[in-house]
């Protein structure tokens, strides 16, 4: 969102570590604005995270209004420890593995990220293949080895960041990184009879 659009006072200063923490800390002592700035701000990347770690266009709907909804009440546990949009995509990923503890089927999954990859048209079918074939192989990562692809690399969190958000240890980040790329190379030479 641009800067021109925020309420008056919303404007992160230039040298500030986490330009929403003055959003946050208004929204926690009730100025409704503040709140609005702060969700109209990470709106579509809280639903991108969502959709990716569901597959599911309809699922990263729901499951990111109902982060929505319960943020109005958890805005004031917001301490600080890190910045407000990783806490906010930690919420995101947390509200998505509840989703898929309550029944979500991987086959939902495997569509939606198919229908991901074919979002935008490749320039010929060599692209298209690699998409559909990294759509297919993110799908049957374990899911936490998938939720920590999804912010580090289609996020572009750094691994402290990612780590934050998912509750885990810088390294436990750069360790599943390492482990995606390993099974994703192995799955990529076992199909090329490599």
């Amino acid at each position: 969102m641009p800067l021109r659009d925020l309420p008056p006072g919303s404007a992160p200063e230039p040298d500030d570590p986490d330009p929403d923490a003055g959003l946050a800390a208004r929204a926690a002592a009730g100025e409704r604005a503040a709140f609005e700035a702060l969700l109209r701000r990470h709106y579509d990347r809280m639903h991108r995270i969502a959709w990716r770690l569901t597959g599911s266009r309809d699922d990263a709907e729901d499951i990111v209004q109902e982060v929505c909804c319960a943020l109005a009440e958890r805005i004031g546990t917001f301490r600080g420890e890190a910045k407000v949009s990783t806490w906010l995509f930690g919420i995101v990923a947390n509200a998505c593995r509840d989703h898929h503890r309550r029944g979500a089927r991987l086959s939902r999954l495997r569509g939606g990220l198919a229908v991901l990859a074919g979002l935008a048209r490749p320039p010929d079918g060599r692209d298209l293949f690699r998409r559909t074939w990294l759509a297919s192989e993110l799908a049957r990562l374990d899911p936490a080895l998938r939720e920590t692809v999804v912010l580090v690399v289609g996020e572009g969190l750094t691994h402290a960041e990612a780590g934050t958000a998912l509750g885990v240890a810088e390294s436990t980040i750069s360790w599943r990184l390492h482990e995606a790329r390993r099974r994703l190379t192995l799955s990529g030479n076992d199909r090329h009879g490599a």
